[in-house]
């Protein structure tokens, strides 16, 4: 049986992705380069915001019309082909999407991965009219083994599920339940898994992963599993995503900066800066904590890239309040900053708030958001002209001459800088090289491999 996958949204769905493609492959199917060639169809959805929600079923629907599944009276061949949707979409809204969306053939949610092979095979039996496709249980987290695409040399590693935050903005908690570790011998398993798979950097993912291991522990752990993980031969670089700042510890700061695989990079979603919006969003921290901690961050790790997401729009933030975040993006000049205009979720404690701003007025204040931190990125990029970084190769480009496309140790994929570069025509992807920086623009850069010669970044 072949089976396509096509994975929407965050890495946190790409690694649900690969560990679903792993459990049917065990099962003897084959996961198909192309839904053409699929005999049951997989769509792995995206529910946090309104455009990824219209992207989700866009996608679903240009799918069911691939199959043939979307026609009055079809084929028998359509019939066959299975269109399943699964994810955060059909998570929170399956009774919805079943009503409105007949091409599709079953749904299951966030928590119901190991349930679905099994179905799909045919050893357990379900239909679309069961409430209970989409499960009320909660993942427990253990080992699981993943299918990474061939010649991958970076990937996920979730080591929590959940969220106990209840940031007034957000419906993940609703969907993915409450935080839960994963435990520290599940995460180095899969991590080694990576190593012998070809994944030269690891990159650390949930919700909230600065309280890896509360839950578990009764203390945070993650300090102690970044220094296990960083015994695994194979493993170049370690990156952490998604640390929020009230709970960068002392020992945090100090395992990154003295584990040379940890790159001196941390995103730390701080949502905003002027005090009455945190407060509104229900963050735990404030403006002094954060520009503390970024303080800090900056003092013991001089080198040290931080990248910030912002929401700007939320219900009661005022013009004063836009006017303190550029200011501060003016003054603390974050490396890697990027802003979400608010978009009204059901189901959130914001979506019950009054004195909500028009989206319009939303957008603007992204844009302007964007346009300062645009100046800031150009600032600082120019100030790498010159020096030399360790820059892992992501794609190779064949042309008139051999062109590199990749990213510095303070660069994760998809999101941040990119690095064109040429060289001697011998290196591959996933391949480590230093790059001297000749040109600089708004968030790229551009230069050329160097021999190792002084102080690389």
């Amino acid at each position: 049986m072949n089976i396509y996958i096509d994975t929407l949204g965050c890495a946190k769905n790409e690694y649900d992705s690969q560990m679903l493609a792993a459990s049917l492959i065990d099962r003897g199917c084959r996961i198909a380069v192309s839904a053409e060639d699929a005999d049951i169809i997989i769509v792995n959805t995206c529910g946090f915001i309104e455009a990824a929600k219209r992207e989700s079923i866009e996608r679903i629907l240009e799918l069911a019309d691939a199959a043939g599944k979307n026609n009055e009276g079809d084929s028998d061949a359509a019939k066959s082909i299975k269109l399943i949707v699964c994810g955060c979409l059909a998570e929170k809204y399956h009774e919805d999407l079943a009503a409105e969306l007949p091409e599709v053939d079953m749904f299951f949610g966030v928590n119901d991965y190991d349930d679905l092979p099994d179905i799909l095979m045919g050893s357990k039996d379900a239909n679309k009219a069961d409430s209970d496709l989409v499960g009320s249980s909660l993942d427990d987290l253990r080992y699981r083994k993943r299918k990474f695409d061939e010649g991958a040399h970076y990937g996920y590693l979730k080591i929590a599920e959940g969220c106990d935050n209840a940031c007034s903005f957000c419906a993940i908690p609703s969907i993915r339940g409450p935080y839960r570790s994963k435990r520290i011998e599940d995460c180095i398993r899969e991590a080694e898994d990576m190593a012998d798979a070809g994944i030269r950097e690891l990159i650390l993912i949930a919700q909230d992963t600065s309280r890896y291991g509360i839950d578990l522990y009764g203390e945070i752990k993650l300090p102690e599993l970044l220094r296990k993980l960083c015994k695994i031969k194979g493993i170049e670089w370690i990156r952490l995503l998604y640390v929020y700042d009230n709970n960068i510890t002392d020992e945090l700061i100090e395992t990154i900066k003295n584990e040379p695989k940890i790159c001196n990079y941390i995103d730390m979603p701080i949502q905003h800066i002027s005090d009455d919006v945190l407060k509104s969003m229900r963050r735990a921290s404030r403006s002094s904590s954060i520009k503390a901690t970024i303080d800090k961050l900056r003092t013991e790790i001089p080198d040290v890239h931080i990248r910030t997401t912002l929401l700007v729009g939320s219900p009661s933030e005022t013009e004063k309040d836009i006017e303190e975040l550029l200011d501060f993006i003016d003054e603390y000049k974050i490396d890697r900053l990027g802003a979400f205009a608010y978009s009204d979720e059901d189901g959130t404690a914001a979506y019950e708030m009054e004195g909500k701003n028009p989206p319009e007025i939303c957008e603007e204040r992204r844009r302007l958001v964007m346009e300062h931190q645009m100046l800031v990125s150009e600032a600082l990029n120019e100030e790498k002209i010159g020096k030399t970084y360790e820059v892992i190769i992501d794609e190779v480009v064949e042309d008139n001459e051999t062109i590199y496309i990749g990213r510095s140790r303070f660069d994760a994929p998809d999101i941040d800088c990119e690095f064109t570069f040429t060289g001697p025509d011998e290196y591959k992807p996933g391949d480590i090289v230093n790059v001297q920086v000749g040109s600089a623009y708004e968030y790229d850069l551009e230069g050329q491999i160097v021999e190792e010669t002084g102080e690389k970044l």
